[in-house]
């Protein structure tokens, strides 16, 4: 989602001060640490897997398997061929009275071996069955002979009752795909964009590339990708996000929204409790691993590693430091680390300047929803003052790493407690003085301030080296600002999903608007965290607000909901819902002419590509990890430095819908997530998230810098509706919508269709009747 702002950024330097050094040991040695670090990850899992059931297999297995020997044995059947008199054998002598316990030992060591093949059989049978991606290829609502056997073996071999992390140790491997694929069809994809003059010269380079630099490159990625289960994501992971030392706000976190049409309660408190409970609930059922894990079209399992960082994470900044190996050198930016705890008993709490912490627990468990309420109510009934400059202590985490780095050497030097109650906590809960979200009066400019509020806030209002940090405004409205290197946004829009729907339908709230349950007058008061913060870093603070301040100020944020159709109508034209709205979106962009048989052409090799990179032979990752392996090698390459200086000027992404059955959109249709968003990748850019929220309505978040002269996020809104409706037009159906949009443009609407006009200006006209 967020990651084309690093990945447009990643520029590792590395200087060799040895003349022509080759530089193949530290490539070896990086693959060789990447694979140790897979390797820790498997032997880790192991045991939580041996814990919680050996998939698909169980402790029960065993032990039916260990009774059908000893039946046998008693029916003087020897079903082990001989073996368990010879384990027998090697067992000591205790003497006849213990003849008997020798055999029983015997069975249960033969069960023991017998079982562990039996299950490590499983999982390379589950492992290659996985490795088959013939089913992407096939046409949407049609499944071959060989799919539909294929999927019956899946299921055979997935067990009855996959956990969360079920899945993992028969996961394949990533593939490497051939580079000469990858180059092809990166030519293909820059084809439409560049002029021929360019398109030349960027073939020539593709050429050379694969003459002189590509089978060494391609040959450390195969061994990398042989030593360990994933070939690119731990680099990923470092050079796109953990080396960047940009700021945090805005370039590498985004934003989840609340209900877009309701707020279940107006009381601060009471959202706040229920909603910490909900989350804490989210945290219990994964680490009982009591979560589904995702199937991808209801098939393939998904990797579920990054859900072990949601909770008690936080991104710590590196310091710069240079490295020195035997005949050479080299410098890389400072490296941040994620810093997970296996467990946290309190979150950290802002409000108006201050900091506190609050105990999720008490003696006999998780404290119920009207106990937490309770100790909110308490830091918002408290009215003492924030101490000088601790006000705009958070700022430093939207600051530069380097500088938010040394500052925090020193405070944890200075105000060690506090700063581990903070980066200890499960999540940092911020209790806003404002209100947000949809408003009678502009709903337009309402979400667009609640877009802009979730996203940078005032800039001292997050820690945005957390996790992620709840947002509880005034007026009960929710959102969620989430850190991006630890995890993808399915992962966190799973858990916000639960979130809303426990707080909202089971949790739920009194008539007047508390929580459910009584208080606890025995509870400690709230813990004010205290920062004894040294003189040199108050300048630190003031230089890290206003540069918040400027780079919050600079973004342009844009939210509408388009209501004239949505994922229905697209179903009704056999089209692809995602590829429809990215072919919309690059018409808005670009505005170039369309016709049906061209879109649907389009269509169809949106989703060829999709599924290309779904099973692992995508272009960017392949193209990033090679370029990563020609840095290590000091292998200059005019061809992947072509390819990583491009600006990426559209970053679109959708936000999937887990867990529909969470929510019941015909009873209770104003209770729809409306998604949220992320910054732009590129000054002269956009950013642009998407969520279906049932099947009529597409809500759509833009950004983009208001620094840029050639960018307006309330004129790409207009030209991304009217690049639907045009889509729409292609479609004899999609006629009829069109004339009932201009027919209706400019009268009122119900509220569940809310729509904003913009006519190419930053202040839209809206027309809505709630």
């Amino acid at each position: 989602m967020a990651e084309a702002h690093q990945a447009v950024g990643f520029r590792p330097s590395l200087t060799s001060d040895a003349g022509e050094v080759e530089l193949s040991a530290p490539m070896l040695q990086e693959i060789y640490l990447s694979g140790l670090r897979s390797w820790k990850r498997h032997l880790s899992r192991f045991w939580n897997d041996f814990l919680t059931g050996v998939f698909p297999a169980s402790p029960l297995s065993w032990l039916f398997l260990f009774s059908a020997i000893q039946l046998a044995w008693f029916l003087q059947l020897d079903p082990s061929l001989g073996l368990m008199e010879k384990i027998k054998e090697l067992l000591p002598d205790w003497g006849g009275q213990h003849h008997r316990l020798r055999g029983v030992l015997a069975a249960a060591l033969f069960a023991s071996c017998l079982w562990g093949a039996l299950i490590f059989t499983l999982h390379v049978a589950l492992r290659l069955l996985l490795s088959y991606h013939g089913w992407l290829l096939q046409p949407h609502g049609a499944m071959s002979s060989r799919t539909k056997t294929w999927l019956a073996l899946v299921r055979i071999f997935s067990g009855r009752h996959p956990m969360l992390f079920s899945y993992q140790r028969s996961l394949p491997r990533q593939p490497v795909p051939s580079v000469q694929d990858t180059v092809r069809k990166y030519l293909e994809s820059v084809r439409p964009v560049l002029s021929d003059e360019d398109f030349d010269w960027t073939a020539a380079l593709a050429r050379e590339f694969l003459r002189l630099q590509a089978s060494l490159l391609q040959w450390y990625l195969q061994l990398k990708s042989w030593w360990a289960s994933n070939y690119v994501s731990d680099w990923w992971e470092e050079f796109v996000y953990l080396r960047s030392r940009n700021s945090l706000m805005v370039n590498s976190n985004y934003y989840m929204m609340d209900f877009l049409y309701v707020t279940p309660t107006p009381v601060q408190a009471a959202r706040a409790g229920n909603a910490v409970h909900a989350l804490l609930l989210y945290r219990h059922r994964l680490n009982r691993q009591e979560i589904l894990p995702t199937l991808l079209m209801g098939m393939r399992p998904l990797c579920s590693a990054q859900y072990e960082k949601i909770f008690n994470t936080t991104r710590i900044p590196g310091v710069h430091k240079g490295h020195h190996r035997a005949r050479y050198s080299y410098n890389i930016s400072p490296l941040d680390h994620i810093r997970h705890l296996r467990d946290s008993r309190h979150v950290a709490v802002f409000h108006r300047g201050r900091f506190f912490r609050v105990g999720t627990h008490s003696q006999s468990g998780l404290l119920s929803p009207r106990a937490l309420e309770q100790q909110f109510q308490r830091i918002l009934d408290d009215l003492s003052p924030a101490c000088p400059h601790e006000e705009h202590l958070a700022a430093l985490t939207a600051a530069p790493r380097d500088m938010w780095a040394q500052v925090r050497r020193s405070l944890k030097t200075q105000a060690q407690e506090a700063l581990e109650a903070v980066e200890g906590a499960a999540f940092f809960v911020s209790l806003d003085s404002e209100p947000a979200g949809l408003t009678r009066e502009d709903p337009a400019a309402s979400l667009d301030a609640y877009a802009h509020a979730l996203l940078a806030g005032r800039g001292h209002d997050r820690w945005f080296d957390k996790s992620f940090s709840l947002i509880v405004f005034s007026n009960g409205k929710l959102g969620l600002s989430v850190e991006h290197s630890w995890a993808d946004c399915p992962i966190s829009g799973h858990m916000w999903e639960f979130t809303l729907a426990t707080e909202r339908f089971q949790l739920g709230y009194s008539a007047d608007g508390h929580c459910k349950g009584h208080p606890d007058p025995s509870l400690p008061q709230p813990q004010r965290l205290h920062w004894d913060l040294p003189d040199k870093i108050h300048l630190s603070i003031s230089l890290a607000l206003r540069g918040a301040k400027t780079l919050s100020g600079n973004i342009d944020c844009h939210v509408f909901p388009f209501s004239h159709f949505g994922k229905s109508f697209i179903k009704r034209c056999h089209l692809s819902s995602d590829s429809f709205i990215q072919m919309a979106l690059q018409l808005a962009y670009f505005r170039d002419p369309q016709c049906l048989a061209l879109f649907r052409l389009a269509v169809d090799k949106h989703q060829a590509l999709l599924k290309a990179a779904m099973s692992g032979q995508g272009v960017d990752r392949h193209l990033f990890a090679l370029y990563v392996v020609s840095q290590f090698l000091h292998l200059q390459s005019p061809f992947l430095d072509q390819v990583h200086s491009e600006q990426w000027q559209l970053a679109t992404s959708q936000i999937p819908v887990q867990q529909i059955h969470l929510f019941d959109v015909h009873s209770y249709p104003d209770y729809v997530s409306s998604g949220g968003g992320f910054g732009p990748a590129d000054d002269h850019g956009y950013g642009v998230s998407y969520i279906f929220m049932g099947d009529d309505v597409i809500t759509f978040h833009i950004s983009s810098k208001k620094s840029s002269t050639r960018t307006d996020s309330h004129r790409l809104g207009q030209h991304i509706e009217d690049a639907l409706l045009d889509v729409a037009a292609l479609f004899q159906e999609g006629q009829r919508l069109k004339r009932r949009g201009l027919a209706e443009e400019g009268s009122e609407h119900s509220r569940d269709s809310l729509h904003c006009h913009t006519r190419g200006s930053r202040a839209p006209t809206t027309a809505t009747n709630f």
